[in-house]
């Protein structure tokens, strides 16, 4: 497979992908994750492409692990944002529940990185003064980084309800986990994009918060063409 094919791959678009109404965001994303598998165990961080997920990118996000039970937000959709009431990159994921819930969480990023598998959560965060009461769902499907280890995750989490007086907080309801073993089958591709992971520079940024910041071009070490000179023939 030549370097374009295997770009192409990574921009399988899921835009006309119909899912249950309810968590669209959550089923796309997924199904991107499935797809991006190809039968492997699992697919690399740099194998997530932002444009494959267009219309889920306000609920999508990128986890570290960077200690036992601790994952912190890489990149994160405007949602995450919203529920919090500020940014929330470089906050560790155990902040979107309540106190009593983070051991719940820890214990769930560990069986996901160390298994691997995913992991899916069933949400509630009760009715108080100014917070309506909110439930939502949350998907975590690990990644391995570009060293090989399983540290990263791509995530989703989706909500019902008016968001209220921020931060809003969750216990868990239900959590399940599907343990993960290479050649599992995956979904069935939809039609995919160009074969191109470099996005129009002149289109609307959508969700500038969830691709990772872009390297400036450094010129210094282009090659440059040797000077040359151009004989041209005259009858004069």
């Amino acid at each position: 497979m030549d370097k374009s094919s295997q770009k192409a791959q990574n921009i399988i678009s899921m835009t006309d992908f119909r899912p249950d109404p309810g968590f669209a965001a959550v089923s796309q994303v997924e199904a991107y994750w499935e797809a991006l598998r190809a039968g492997r165990l699992l697919p690399k961080r740099s194998d997530i492409n932002p444009r494959g997920i267009e219309k889920a990118l306000e609920n999508a996000f990128i986890l570290e692990r960077v200690a036992a039970g601790v994952a912190r937000l890489r990149v994160a959709g405007s949602h995450l944002n919203d529920l919090m009431g500020m940014e929330v990159r470089g906050m560790p994921l155990t902040t979107f529940f309540a106190p009593d819930q983070r051991r719940r969480v820890a214990d769930a990023l560990e069986e996901m990185f160390q298994t691997p598998a995913t992991c899916a959560l069933s949400l509630h965060a009760p009715a108080a003064s100014g917070r309506p009461e909110i439930t939502g769902k949350l998907i975590l499907l690990p990644l391995k980084s570009d060293l090989g280890d399983v540290s990263r995750a791509l995530g989703c989490l989706v909500t019902q309800g008016d968001i209220g007086r921020t931060p809003r907080r969750f216990e868990i309801e239900t959590q399940h986990f599907n343990p993960l073993v290479p050649g599992h089958a995956p979904v069935t591709l939809p039609p995919q994009l160009p074969p191109s992971r470099v996005s129009d520079p002149a289109a609307p940024d959508r969700n500038p918060g969830f691709a990772d910041a872009a390297h400036r071009f450094d010129g210094s070490g282009a090659k440059k063409r040797p000077p040359y000179l151009r004989l041209i023939k005259s009858d004069d």
